[in-house]
């Protein structure tokens, strides 16, 4: 995950700070979303889709990027159960974070997509200490929380 998130994060910033048609300098926006697949074989290459958010004044009509493997898209509203956590976001933080939430979402039974998930970032590459994590998985129907009493 580190060496994709390196790679395509240079990328996304490149579109942001004027490689788009217009030259424009766009405003870093948070979080950063990671879209990828839950699961996967031993030596099955997984894709990691990155998304920064563009803000208002820019969605109805955003630049055209002008490298070819920067696009964009527009994800549907949904609903998400939330892991966060503290740390860097890399690999193995964020696979216990991800296993962790998939057994408590299973313990519940909770419906949800279990073929991908979201590695969500708030903060910038340079903050050290205090960092804001998540991993999401997407709800499918009404989400479910547990009852508690006290």
């Amino acid at each position: 995950m580190e060496m994709a998130v390196f790679s395509t994060f240079k990328r996304l910033f490149e579109y942001i700070t004027g490689a788009n048609e217009n030259g424009t300098t766009i405003e870093m926006t948070a979080p950063v979303i990671i879209k990828s697949k839950t699961t996967k074989g031993w030596f099955e290459r997984c894709n990691y889709t990155m998304s920064f958010l563009l803000p208002s004044e820019y969605q109805m009509n955003p630049p055209k990027p002008t490298n070819t493997q920067v696009y964009i898209s527009e994800e549907p509203d949904m609903k998400v159960y939330v892991k966060s956590y503290g740390g860097l976001m890399i690999s193995s933080s964020h696979m216990w974070n991800t296993r962790d939430l998939t057994q408590t979402l299973n313990s519940v039974g909770a419906k949800y997509d279990k073929d991908f998930h979201f590695a969500v970032g708030y903060d910038s590459p340079m903050k050290i200490f205090n960092r804001h994590n998540e991993v999401w998985f997407v709800a499918t129907g009404e989400p479910v929380c547990p009852v508690t009493t006290a």
